[in-house]
């Protein structure tokens, strides 16, 4: 989903072996774990409050311990991250987004969760569970994961004379065509960062965002496919006024919408309870729709963003948390968060929670038609890490670089990241 003094790319040579030091520790049963405090590192956004609550109270009548869930920002996390996992005392379970994992997998930052994997996991998708792996060892679980929507304003959609939703992108571009003409409202809010709707695009064209060359990966961003995706990008984004070097939490879009002056975001299912945590009234004018492709029966390329869990390596209580991830990662949890932020669901078993959230069933024509991620290889942590080159090249685009010139700009710096182990 997004993502200290320690870059993510210098990760692997300072945290080798790391998890073979780590102490395993805590005493097993409930006994041993009773008064203990686990400490969970979550990403704004990521636990919703009657996840969070039900989740405490089972995982402390369970063992007797408690859980603090510590909220972190995307913005930066990874070079927190990093410094986190190679301390004495780090926390016990962390969530990395799901395009990172490897990276972390790698530098030895982690515990082997494979036995895990079996006890609770054993339906899980596999599209899900891939991005918890490395080399072949389960090093996370996947908690959640899910693919952007277009998440509109009812009200400013009547105001326009619309009745129905569009079912391809022409159509959609003619929608918002009607809302600026007819309304006051800014038809879509899309700042021209928002990487991973841009992600989504270049899996749509069937686009790479790197390659292999000479057996090491490098920048791909010269790519005619690329260039078709983000051309994309530059039509929808011709709708809105954001600006075009900031991305979807600066501000946070969800905070923009709850305004009722945008007719759509390009919005994650979670987004909604923002909205309406700012301004309750809008709940009632919140609806949603699968992003529309190029033609009918094919929705837009989406990003399968998400995040794992995982335990870390230098963790002291080891045995504990692998506790809480088993409550965590239950079938009812699973289908609680699926209920309540819009999820995909990860196994057939949360179908039916999926079809009780407007969100997440606007979200799954696309994600079973459309979906993918970025490259999942250990690299690619560092190409996210900030400034992110995509994101430099997304808005020199926008403001008048041909897409060439512009991947030619970040190719070096791309290039670079990617030859760091």
């Amino acid at each position: 989903m997004k993502r200290g003094l320690i870059a993510a790319t210098a990760v692997a040579g300072m945290l080798v072996g790391v998890a073979a030091c780590g102490s395993g520790g805590g005493n097993a049963g409930a006994d041993g774990f009773r008064g203990k405090k686990l400490t969970v590192w979550v990403m704004s956004g990521s636990n919703p409050a009657q996840w969070t609550k039900q989740v405490s109270a089972q995982f402390r009548k369970k063992t007797g311990a408690t859980v603090e869930f510590k909220v972190q920002q995307w913005n930066g996390i990874q070079q927190k991250l990093s410094t986190a996992l190679s301390e004495d005392t780090p926390p016990d379970v962390v969530e990395i987004g799901n395009t990172q994992t490897a990276a972390y997998a790698k530098a030895g930052a982690l515990a082997d969760l494979g036995d895990l994997k079996k006890q609770i996991g054993a339906d899980w998708n596999d599209a899900f569970n891939k991005a918890a792996m490395a080399d072949g060892k389960q090093y996370a679980l996947p908690w959640y994961a899910g693919n952007r929507v277009v998440m509109y304003n009812k009200k400013i959609w009547a105001q326009a004379g619309l009745k129905d939703t569009p079912k391809t992108r022409g159509e959609l571009f003619k929608d918002l065509s009607a809302i600026k003409k007819k309304t006051d409202a800014e038809p879509l809010y899309l700042p021209g960062q928002n990487w991973y709707f841009f992600d989504g695009l270049t899996i749509g064209t069937g686009a790479d965002l790197v390659r292999k060359q000479g057996g090491k990966w490098v920048s791909n961003l010269a790519d005619p496919k690329v260039a078709k995706a983000m051309d994309v990008y530059k039509q929808y984004q011709s709708f809105s006024a954001a600006p075009r070097n900031k991305d979807e939490a600066t501000p946070q879009q969800a905070d923009v919408f709850a305004k009722g002056k945008t007719g759509a975001i390009i919005a994650m299912g979670y987004e909604a309870a923002e909205a309406v945590k700012t301004n309750p009234s809008i709940k009632q004018d919140i609806g949603f729709f699968t992003i529309p492709g190029e033609t009918a029966d094919k929705p837009e390329g989406v990003f399968l963003g998400g995040s794992n869990f995982a335990v870390a390596g230098m963790g002291r209580n080891q045995e504990l948390a692998k506790e809480f991830l088993k409550i965590a990662l239950s079938k009812q949890n699973d289908a609680q968060m699926v209920r309540e932020s819009g999820w995909t669901p990860k196994s057939p078993a949360l179908a039916a929670a999926a079809q009780e959230n407007p969100a997440a069933a606007a979200a799954a024509p696309a994600a079973a038609k459309s979906g993918g991620t970025t490259p999942l290889i250990p690299q690619w942590a560092a190409v996210e890490n900030i400034p992110n080159p995509i994101k430099s090249y997304m808005t020199a685009v926008l403001g008048g670089k041909s897409p060439a010139a512009a991947a030619k700009d970040v190719e070096a710096d791309i290039n670079a990241r990617l030859a760091k182990e």
